[in-house]
């Protein structure tokens, strides 16, 4: 999919709100996720210990380490879309600026709702953002591009690549916790709940644009028909499967 490539066809303005909608929240669910100290995504992981590290805001790392991730697509001939390269900036802008406005959350019961609504937001916003198919983020479609290049199954891929992340960011001082583990639970099934309603109707799905969004390696429309071109081997499927 190229940048310009889903910007054409109907409903536009409403996924382009989803789209953006969608990267902002992902941002303050992170955001909650570290203030609650409980653990974090595992990716977040990595950028908590990065930004301890350098004296950057987590932010600024997210976004640092998005770029970064971009970059190794072009070896594995991967194409972004508008969503690619919004991801890369918008969730770490919005992050830092929830981090910035939002207290830390003092004692158990105070840090325990903040994970669960990270979490709960985190889905909403994942679900939010897929459903308006403007191609994947960084990290999620570097795991499809070597799972295309390497033959391993996705989700081998991708839990290869998380625990590599997830054990640096800990060994550079991240947050590892019951947060962490109740993330890797939970996210797969909250994003398709709502992946399932913010779906954009079928209509709207078809036509080239529909083909480019799922991915060289889509197949049939997106998992259990929900009305959206997110096909299970493309990389929006991919984060559906954690």
């Amino acid at each position: 999919m190229s940048i310009a490539s889903g910007t054409r066809g109907r409903h536009l303005t409403r996924r382009l709100v989803q789209l953006y909608a969608g990267l902002t929240l992902y941002g303050v669910s992170s955001a909650l996720l570290v203030r609650a100290g409980l653990g974090m995504e595992p990716w977040n992981v990595l950028h908590q210990g990065l930004a301890g590290l350098t004296g950057l805001t987590i932010g600024v790392v997210s976004i640092i380490v998005g770029a970064a991730v971009l970059l190794l697509w072009i070896p594995i001939r991967q194409r972004p879309g508008l969503g690619t390269v919004s991801n890369v900036f918008v969730i770490g802008l919005a992050m830092d600026g929830t981090l910035a406005l939002l207290p830390d959350g003092h004692g158990p019961a105070a840090r325990i709702a903040l994970m669960v609504l990270g979490i709960v937001l985190n889905g909403l916003a994942t679900g939010l953002y897929i459903a308006a198919r403007f191609g994947p983020g960084p990290r999620d479609g570097l795991m499809t591009g070597l799972h295309r290049l390497t033959g391993r199954s996705i989700r081998l891929t991708r839990t290869l690549i998380e625990i590599a992340v997830v054990t640096t960011g800990f060994l550079l001082g991240g947050s590892v916790g019951v947060g962490t583990l109740l993330y890797a639970l939970s996210i797969g099934p909250l994003a398709q709940f709502f992946l399932r309603f913010f779906a954009v109707p079928e209509a709207a799905a078809a036509g080239p644009e529909a083909t480019d969004a799922a991915g060289p390696d889509a197949v049939t429309p997106g998992p259990d028909a929900v009305g959206t071109a997110v096909a299970p081997a493309s990389p929006e499927g991919a984060i559906l499967r954690r």
